[in-house]
């Protein structure tokens, strides 16, 4: 039980890869609280999830409101030995088609709400815990549409490097998990019926050397990894979770001939 005894927080556990993590942290023997703000899909995940799990409905833009919310989850649950940034959206912005809102709630759910969470749950945190952001290939990919997207992403890796270094006095580390193309409900409002999803999973996944999708489950296990113990020296790095699609792009499964 590589989690045993400690308290983890997820943001936006209530689905796709904070609830998939969340899963993961249970099995390992952690208490678990994950926050969401739709009060339907929270409540469905915390009765998925079971026992040592405390739902807590909150918006993580919402600065005043996250720090309330957090104070009264350490209140209950103990200290935070972990925390998993991961609350995000998705959203294309393509130029000439996107308003200030559009781009601008992307900032601020992805980026803005990313630090402040840390801030946070700063003060409710034990000595040698673990931070762990959730970036995106985004990043590096250079997708036309995803300018938003790709822009909180890149700024959290950046930002996963500078928390490590600023809170490296407080033996807390800094870590960031980056998925690929992962299954998640993020994906439902670009395909619509399954036909639609396995195609897009298809093309999503070809774009990978090992020529899938990743399970929502894969990106959890990272987050594992650099939230117990086995990564207590490891701090201002990523784990990236897709397939080789950033590290080996020329082998990618769209490439191959047949006769590969």
């Amino acid at each position: 039980m590589r989690l045993n005894n400690k308290v983890a927080l997820i943001t936006g556990g209530n689905s796709g890869i904070g609830l998939a993590t969340a899963k993961v942290f249970l099995s390992e023997g952690a208490k678990v609280v994950i926050t969401g703000r739709n009060p339907e899909t929270l409540a469905a995940a915390e009765k998925a999830l079971g026992g040592n799990v405390l739902a807590v409905k909150v918006d993580v833009t919402d600065i005043a409101a996250t720090e309330k919310a957090f104070a009264e989850a350490a209140e209950k649950v103990g200290k935070f030995d972990i925390v998993f940034a991961n609350a995000g959206i998705g959203g294309v912005t393509p130029l000439g088609q996107t308003t200030f809102e559009q781009f601008n709630r992307i900032i601020s759910t992805n980026l803005t709400a990313v630090f402040f969470t840390v801030q946070s749950a700063l003060p409710h945190l034990n000595e040698g815990a673990s931070v762990i952001l959730n970036g995106s290939v985004h990043a590096v990919l250079g997708a036309p549409g995803w300018s938003a997207y790709a822009a909180t992403k890149a700024g959290v890796r950046a930002m996963t490097r500078n928390l490590a270094s600023e809170l490296a006095p407080h033996g807390i580390r800094v870590n960031q998990v980056t998925p690929g193309g992962t299954k998640t409900p993020i994906w439902s409002p670009f395909a619509q019926t399954d036909d639609a999803m396995s195609a897009l999973e298809e093309k999503l996944g070809g774009m990978s050397a090992l020529g899938r999708m990743s399970e929502a489950e894969e990106i959890g296990k990272a987050a594992l990894y650099l939230a117990s113990d086995d990564a207590a020296n490891i701090t201002g790095i990523e784990i990236t979770v897709d397939g080789g699609m950033t590290s080996a792009p020329s082998g990618a499964k769209i490439f191959r001939t047949a006769a590969a």
